[in-house]
């Protein structure tokens, strides 16, 4: 899911995988040996003019922490125009904060999980 991403947001994809917050690291580590799932995550994934945190095709979810640096108005506009046009294209967006992270990592395991199992079952 990458389609329409340029060189220069493969680039900077490339550097943020390099430069890790401690609880993308966190997650990270959890999510990248989740493989029993079935489910294969990327991290710091270009998707159109975006970078996501973490991405898995197979679900089309989007995983996304959020730092004080999303609490300004300004940033969270932003994520409100970035999120709109990820959905349109079919993309589900999980938030989590790093408290969250950093304070209760097995129940953001869970709800990740209990995500891509809802979504995985048949429609009526």
């Amino acid at each position: 899911m990458w389609k329409g991403a340029k060189p220069d947001t493969f680039a900077k994809a490339q550097h943020l995988r390099e430069q890790m917050t401690e609880t993308e690291i966190i997650l990270w580590n959890r999510l990248k040996d989740n493989k029993e799932e079935g489910y294969k995550f990327r991290r710091q994934h270009p998707i159109h003019k975006f970078i996501v945190d973490f991405y898995c095709h197979q679900a089309k979810l989007i995983i996304e922490i959020d730092g004080k640096y999303h609490e300004s108005d300004h940033q969270k506009q932003y994520d409100l125009d970035r999120s709109k046009i990820l959905t349109f294209q079919g993309l589900k967006i999980l938030r989590f904060t790093n408290e969250e992270i950093m304070n209760d990592i097995e129940n953001v395991i869970k709800k990740i999980k209990q995500n891509i199992k809802n979504d995985s079952l048949p429609r009526p």
